[in-house]
């Protein structure tokens, strides 16, 4: 199904409407993307290091254990970067993730030693760091090999009535979430020009190829993740920091040990996540919060897309509601006649598509609808250990 949308997603970059639609967005709805954004990788952030959590009366919660290992590990790393970040310290994401990785390490040193009345009082045996942070069992290992997932497409079970739904779902979330991502990070970097992306349409005929590529591979779903605002943020404007970071991931594939020690407790890398959503609410200034057929628009996104964890979601929002306050207000001539049509193709996908694909899910079994999970840009999953050398 990847496979299938990933082409049908280049198609429409080739064609150029990704293009049109980039535009079609009003200055403030591009600022208030950039700002759900922010909030949305934050919230992701605190989220997976533990600070907020379910709770079954309001959703989530603040964690209580505040003092366990975790949140100590967490809070460490955000602070180390939050003051080098005010002192401009170049490199202080880096710096961050390194202070929390050395702390985890002491930390998980030290739980043995842990009397067992302190240790039940701040939850420690329930913690990420007793349960998930495992030290690197050696240095490099040998990647694992592409034979088992390599061109292993089913595409023609894709094309089937009852999973072309599920095909246009993912289309949808790959062209909303790239789009919305595109705008974010562009925002973040300066990039935009009297409301354009220079050269957008080169930057989204190479984010669909991306994604046809992986899905040949069998990796997961690849497009522009939210978290790249992260490297911009650090300094990183050009191409040649993407050819630089694409190099480093290779390089990296030898020592992935390390990096799954690293990656796998979610407490060390959260910081910078956190740090950079808050940079990125300084977009919210630029919104003109006295024209309400911009500001109400542009507020639906910036809350909709964290809470409901989807960028496409919170961008549908926005742009349904766009058109009806601009129709309504006697404005409905100022805006792209692009802007009605694409409102009124979200306004049919949700209720029939998407309600349809609910439907379908349902009654599939649940290792299949598991298989069917949507590819969100937040999506997360631990590496897979390769075999140590």
């Amino acid at each position: 199904m990847v496979f299938v949308s990933g082409v049908l997603f280049l198609i429409l970059s080739l064609i150029g409407l990704r293009e049109l639609i980039f535009n079609a967005v009003s200055p403030s709805l591009k600022n208030g993307i950039a700002a759900g954004i922010g909030l949305f990788i934050a919230f992701i952030g605190l989220q997976q290091a533990g600070v907020i959590v379910k709770d079954p009366g309001t959703a989530v919660k603040l964690n209580a254990h505040f003092a366990s290992p975790d949140l100590i590990v967490f809070f460490v790393g955000m602070l180390t970067t939050a003051v080098l970040h005010a002192r401009r310290v170049r490199g202080s994401i880096l710096w961050g993730i390194i202070v929390a990785t050395v702390l985890a390490c002491l930390l998980k040193l030290a739980l043995p030693q842990m009397p067992a009345g302190l240790s039940a009082v701040h939850n420690v045996s329930e913690s990420m760091l007793n349960k998930r942070f495992e030290f690197a069992k050696g240095l490099i290992a040998l990647p694992p090999s592409l034979g088992p997932t390599f061109l292993k497409m089913d595409v023609a079970h894709a094309l089937t009535p009852k999973m072309l739904p599920f095909v246009f779902v993912f289309l949808f979330m790959l062209t909303f979430d790239a789009i919305g991502t595109l705008i974010g990070v562009c925002e973040q970097a300066g990039f935009m020009r009297d409301n354009k992306l220079p050269r957008a349409k080169q930057a989204m005929v190479s984010d669909a190829i991306g994604t046809v590529a992986g899905a040949a591979l069998g990796t997961r779903t690849v497009t522009s993740f939210a978290e790249s605002a992260a490297g911009v943020e650090a300094g990183g404007r050009t191409g040649l920091t993407g050819l630089v970071v694409a190099a480093l991931f290779l390089f990296a594939l030898l020592f992935s040990p390390l990096i799954a020690m690293i990656g796998g407790y979610p407490p060390i890398t959260a910081p910078a996540l956190t740090i950079v959503g808050a940079m990125m609410l300084q977009d919210v200034a630029k919104i003109d919060r006295k024209d309400y057929t911009e500001s109400i628009p542009a507020f639906l996104i910036i809350i909709g897309i964290p809470l409901s964890y989807s960028i496409a979601d919170g961008l549908a929002l926005g742009f349904i509601s766009y058109a009806i306050i601009e129709a309504f207000s006697g404005r409905g001539r100022e805006i792209s006649w692009l802007t009605y049509v694409l409102a009124i193709v979200l306004v049919l996908y949700f209720v029939f598509v998407r309600s349809r694909m609910a439907s379908s899910q349902r009654e599939l079994p649940a290792a299949q609808r598991q298989s069917l999970r949507l590819p969100l840009v937040q999506a997360r999953g631990r590496a897979k250990r390769s075999r140590p050398v």
